[in-house]
C-alpha cells in the first residue's frame, strides 16, 4: 500500500493511492487526522481493508503532495554511509554511523519546489532511501528491526555545502527551510521485504548523477535502527534517512550545484520517483 499526506480543496489530510487516485483516509478514520496518528494507533491493516473497498476521492493530479510525514517527532539522517561517498569526500570509514538531524520545516513534498537559499550558491542534491518507524521501541535488536518499520520513501537531502563546512558539525548546512524533499509516498514494508535489494538513482535535469544499490550501505538498516534506538526511543512517525551514495555535486569538477529552474529527481525501485523543481528564496 502507498500511503501519503496531501492537501485537497484547502484541507490537509492523508490517504492511500488507488487506481491513479487517492482514497481520503483522514475523513474516514477518526480520530486519526494525520498519517503519523494512523501509525501511532496501529491502524495500517484497518486502513488497507478500507482502501480495498473504497473508490478514490481525488485524482492524483488534483492534490498537492505534502512530505510523507509532515510532523515527525524526529528526522535522523545518516552521513557517509556509502563507501564511494566516503571516498569522494576524502574521509575514512568510521566504526559507528555519523548521525545528524533535520527539522520538519526543512522538507517539502513531491512536486513542491525546493528552495535555494539566497545566502549560498552551493546547493547540492543527495538522493537517499528513507524509512518511517511504525512501532515504538528502545534498544531494538538488529534482528527485530524490520518489525518496527512502517515503510519506505524517497528523500532528497538538499545540502548547503558552504554552511555545512562552517564547523565540524553538519547541522547548519543540512536543515535550511524547504531545502529537502520527502515522498512521493510511503510504501508499506510488506511490499518491500528486503530494503537492501533496491536501486537508487538521482537525476538532475534528466542526467543521472547518482546510481547505486542499497546493499552497498556501510551500516545497513537493521544495524542503524539498533544503534539509534540505543540512543533514544524510536516512535511511530520518526524518520531515518539512510545516507547518500557517491556522485554529489560538491565533489565534481567543476562542482555541480542545483540552480533555480532545475528539476531534480530521486527514483528508488519499488517505491517511485520524487520530483521537485528548484526555486530561489524570495528576497
Amino acid at each position: 500500500m502507498k500511503l501519503l499526506s496531501f492537501v485537497a480543496n484547502g484541507r490537509a489530510s492523508f490517504g492511500a493511492v488507488k487506481d491513479n487516485g487517492v482514497v481520503d483516509l483522514g475523513s474516514r478514520m477518526a480520530p486519526c487526522t494525520t498519517l503519523r496518528q494512523l501509525l501511532e494507533a496501529g491502524r495500517v491493516a484497518e486502513a488497507a481493508k478500507l482502501v480495498a473497498s473504497t473508490m478514490p476521492d481525488h485524482p492524483l493530479d488534483a492534490i498537492s503532495f505534502a512530505p510523507v510525514i509532515p510532523d515527525p517527532g524526529k528526522i535522523i539522517c545518516v552521513g557517509l554511509n556509502y563507501r564511494d561517498h566516503v571516498a569522494e569526500t576524502g574521509r575514512t570509514v568510521t566504526e559507528k554511523p555519523a548521525l545528524f538531524v533535520r527539522f520538519p520545516c526543512s522538507q517539502v513534498g513531491h512536486l513542491q519546489p525546493i528552495v535555494k537559499p539566497r545566502v549560498s550558491d552551493d546547493f547540492d542534491y543527495e538522493g537517499e532511501l528513507a524509512l518511517v518507524i511504525g512501532k515504538q521501541g528502545r534498544h531494538i535488536p538488529a534482528n527485530r528491526a524490520h518489525d518496527h518499520i512502517a515503510g519506505y520513501a524517497c528523500y532528497n537531502e538538499g545540502s548547503i555545502r558552504d554552511w555545512q563546512r562552517h564547523t565540524s558539525q553538519f547541522l547548519s548546512g543540512k536543515t535550511f527551510a524547504e531545502s529537502g524533499s520527502f515522498g512521493p509516498w510511503l510504501v508499506t514494508s510488506d511490499e518491500i521485504p528486503d530494503p537492501s535489494k533496491l536501486t537508487l538513482q538521482t537525476r538532475l535535469n534528466g542526467t543521472v548523477v547518482q546510481d547505486t544499490t542499497t546493499d552497498l550501505l556501510i551500516t545497513g538498516i537493521p544495524d542503524l535502527i539498533a544503534y539509534i534506538s540505543t540512543i533514544c526511543p524510536l516512535v511511530p512517525g520518526d524518520v531515518v534517512v539512510t545516507g547518500t551514495p557517491g556522485g554529489v555535486g560538491a565533489k565534481r569538477t567543476p562542482p555541480l550545484w542545483m540552480r533555480p529552474g532545475d528539476t531534480v529527481e530521486v527514483e528508488i525501485s519499488g517505491i517511485g520517483t520524487l520530483r521537485n523543481k528548484v526555486i530561489a528564496e524570495a528576497a
